[in-house]
């Protein structure tokens, strides 16, 4: 059964640590426009993170850069929708250079080189540049993230020195050009949307979550999906939200997940108060890095959501045929 919360919406930049490097009570809270600071410090158990899922009608696209401070994991990726062909890279670097991230908000490039892999991801007045070079595919690609535009901030909680900020964002317009072997994609900002996930805190060594994000248009409205798990319990934080034509519906409730771990395959269940939605997947991916005291397992699906969704005025919402992701992961870091 659901939990509701009472959760504080933040509309005033705030540190989200105090001098000491511990959680600054005041950054508790959720916003629709970037207002927490990631004023981090220390070594050893930061976890900085930017990840973009860019799905046009053909292909879906990743970028990832997630910096641990004694490892960072870059990747970036493009699989085909209809063939299932992928190509790109993902790579581990040890002991990586410390100033790898930055805050996007402060317009700084942010790069990631490993062997046979470049990652570039450069803020502009636009939104976010994405490029990227691997052995078998390359890509450059605009996303589009207007002034006005709303994302869901919000800062999680464990205690004093454990705690995250994440800023999820959804139907972002994306353009530009991928390449893989024998086929060039040319993505059109009317028919691709990307999703982004932008993290920064200090993790516990042993890290358990659900996630699911999605796109789309239904019944002539634009309709973005984030919904979480698991790592937000016992919290008084949830990443929960419904984008409704451009505007951010804070979803304040933990969510209750239904879904089989032995078939990834099998429909996923997500309901509470305002969601009541299934997750009809139709491609899973395993990634899997166990060296026994570091791990990191995710089985990853990529399908549809159907169900609905009640906006913050109390109007039932459909949801039909809102193609995303859904995933369930495990961490030891």
């Amino acid at each position: 059964m659901s939990d509701q919360l009472v959760e504080r919406e933040i509309t005033a930049p705030v540190d989200i640590c105090l001098p000491d490097g511990r959680l600054n009570p005041a950054a508790v809270g959720w916003s629709r426009f970037p207002q927490h600071r990631p004023n981090l410090s220390g070594w050893g158990r930061n976890k900085r993170f930017e990840y973009w899922c860019i799905i046009a009608p053909d292909l879906i696209v990743s970028a990832n850069i997630s910096h641990h401070d004694y490892r960072a994991n870059v990747s970036a990726t493009a699989v085909d929708r209809e063939t299932g062909a992928k190509a790109g890279k993902g790579a581990n670097l040890w002991l990586p250079r410390a100033n790898m991230l930055s805050d996007p908000t402060h317009g700084v490039s942010m790069r990631a080189d490993a062997p046979g892999l470049t990652l570039r991801l450069e803020p502009n007045t636009a939104g976010t540049r994405l490029i990227a070079e691997t052995a078998d595919m390359r890509f450059d690609l605009q996303a589009h993230t207007p002034a006005g535009h709303e994302s869901m901030g919000v800062l999680v909680p464990w205690s004093s020195s454990r705690f995250q900020y994440t800023r999820k964002d959804n139907c972002i317009p994306v353009e530009g050009l991928v390449e893989t072997p024998g086929r060039q994609y040319q993505l059109s900002a009317d028919t691709t949307l990307a999703l982004y996930d932008h993290g920064r805190g200090r993790w516990p060594y042993r890290t358990r979550w659900n996630w699911g994000a999605g796109s789309g248009y239904c019944d002539g409205r634009q309709l973005g999906i984030n919904i979480g798990g698991k790592w937000t319990d016992g919290t008084p934080s949830s990443e929960n939200f419904v984008r409704i034509d451009g505007r951010i519906n804070k979803i304040s409730e933990h969510l209750t997940w239904h879904y089989d771990p032995k078939d990834w395959l099998a429909p996923w269940r997500v309901t509470g108060a305002r969601v009541d939605l299934t997750f009809t997947p139709n491609h899973h991916q395993l990634y899997l890095f166990d060296r026994w005291v570091i791990m990191a397992r995710a089985d990853h699906c990529f399908g549809h959501f159907n169900g609905t969704v009640v906006a913050d005025d109390g109007t039932t919402v459909p949801v039909r045929e809102i193609f995303g992701m859904i995933e369930e992961v495990e961490r030891r870091w």
